[in-house]
């Protein structure tokens, strides 16, 4: 690989704690839950709808038919279902993919496209520990797989392992410098709170994605990067972004989602509430739920606030610990339960995130001193995300140390100011700490 796309990855990814986070406003997150929400069905059968019904998805179908012995065959099937899965956000069609490659292995151990496939499957199970062994395993015989180099980056990252996450994305990045990786550094630089780094390199994947048959990663990446403005309050910004991926991907839901969400920062509520309850519609997801509720709380639809609170505990029950734990402390609800729920996730993945929930979960028991510890670590890396400025500065307000509360609070404000307006309020940001 050229030394240009060596440095390129450097620039993106390793030097961000050197770099100083800013840059004006343009207009040009989940946990997903591992339930399954849909019948089984067989993985040599077509995923069930409309996806994905494409020209190459029924060329593996008609192959694997003709000869199941055949271990690529299985894996090209499996892979036509993580496809499906990504379109429609449905969690179950991973089941499917895994029993393909189980098949593809049953026929060839050993077969280093079915090891990565699992690898895939391990990761959407939150299988993290298990999807890093996977990857090591194969990188120990295959060094040039850039793929499993992109696993093994977004195991250690869920794993709290930053640094060994930017190792392997520079690994994946020297041997494939395409959409997945440029992805990743995009990702990696938005974490360690480079915007404009994170921005040129999601522009990288985006452009990566042009000519590409098919197009739910390039949606996938407009969505990500769409986030970022969301994230700096340039809610049109991302709007823009939101409706782009969308064009290449209709009803896209993760697109759908952030289209709500961003109309919602606009007090768009009337499109927020449309964008949402289709997104819901597509595949309930419980932070969806969750923002339904607060787009209707806002317009004073008490009864359907309720209603999608209740959709939103009831899906975050089938598999995300964490998201509900966050709805709990948020919304003041059973604490103790809140805190059990952020502990398990916390075993879990051990990722910023994880750390904030947990810190969240801490304050609303009381235990002050451990979530400002935890609190302290989540932002650590400087990444440019309002709620876990603002989840910091309540525990430091709780703690006793107005000032740092106060600086925090105004931070995360000034930052993303619609970010969570139920939580926040509307005042200055010592009027708006809602403890």
């Amino acid at each position: 690989m050229t030394q240009r796309v060596s440095t390129l990855i450097v620039i993106l990814v390793l030097t961000a704690c050197e770099r100083t986070p800013g840059g004006s406003k343009s207009s040009w997150t989940v946990p997903a839950a591992t339930a399954t929400r849909r019948a089984p069905a067989r993985c040599d059968a077509a995923p069930s709808g409309e996806a994905p019904a494409d020209r190459d998805t029924k060329h593996d179908q008609q192959k694997l038919k003709q000869n199941h012995a055949d271990a690529s065959a299985w894996v090209a099937v499996g892979q036509d279902w993580v496809r499906a899965a990504r379109i429609h956000a449905e969690p179950s069609y991973y089941e499917q993919a895994a029993d393909c490659a189980k098949q593809a292995l049953a026929r060839s151990p050993g077969d280093a496209a079915a090891q990565r496939l699992m690898g895939l499957v391990l990761m959407n199970a939150h299988r993290f520990k298990e999807a890093r062994e996977q990857a090591l395993a194969l990188l120990a015989s295959h060094p040039e797989d850039a793929v499993s180099w992109g696993t093994l980056s977004d195991a250690e990252l869920e794993l709290g392992n930053v640094s060994a996450a930017i190792a392997a994305a520079q690994q994946m990045m020297d041997r494939k410098p395409n959409l997945p990786s440029y992805g990743r550094a995009a990702h990696l630089r938005w974490l360690q709170g480079d915007r404009q780094g994170a921005k040129l390199a999601y522009q990288q994947a985006i452009a990566a994605g042009r000519e590409h048959k098919d197009r739910e990663p390039r949606a996938w990446m407009l969505v990500q990067a769409a986030w970022v403005f969301w994230h700096e309050g340039d809610y049109a910004g991302a709007l823009a972004g939101f409706e782009l991926a969308l064009s290449e991907v209709p009803e896209y839901v993760p697109a759908l989602e952030g289209k709500g969400r961003a109309a919602f920062a606009r007090a768009d509520y009337a499109s927020a509430i449309a964008a949402l309850s289709r997104a819901l519609e597509l595949h309930p997801l419980a932070e969806t739920a969750w923002a339904l509720g607060d787009a209707y709380q806002l317009t004073g639809k008490t009864r359907a606030a309720d209603a999608a609170y209740e959709r939103a505990v009831q899906e975050a029950q089938k598999g995300d610990a964490r998201t509900l734990s966050l709805f709990y402390s948020t919304k003041q609800r059973e604490p103790e339960q809140a805190l059990r729920l952020a502990r398990q996730a916390y075993a879990e993945r051990q990722d910023q995130y994880s750390k904030d929930a947990l810190a969240f979960a801490l304050l609303r028991t009381g235990s002050i001193a451990e979530a400002r510890r935890l609190a302290h670590e989540a932002l650590a890396l400087g990444t440019p995300d309002a709620r876990l400025i603002y989840h910091a500065g309540l525990i430091e307000r709780a703690a006793g140390n107005v000032a740092a509360s106060d600086a925090l609070i105004a931070r995360a404000l000034n930052l993303n100011p619609r970010f969570d307006p139920l939580l926040t309020g509307s005042a200055s940001p010592t009027a708006t700490a809602q403890l």
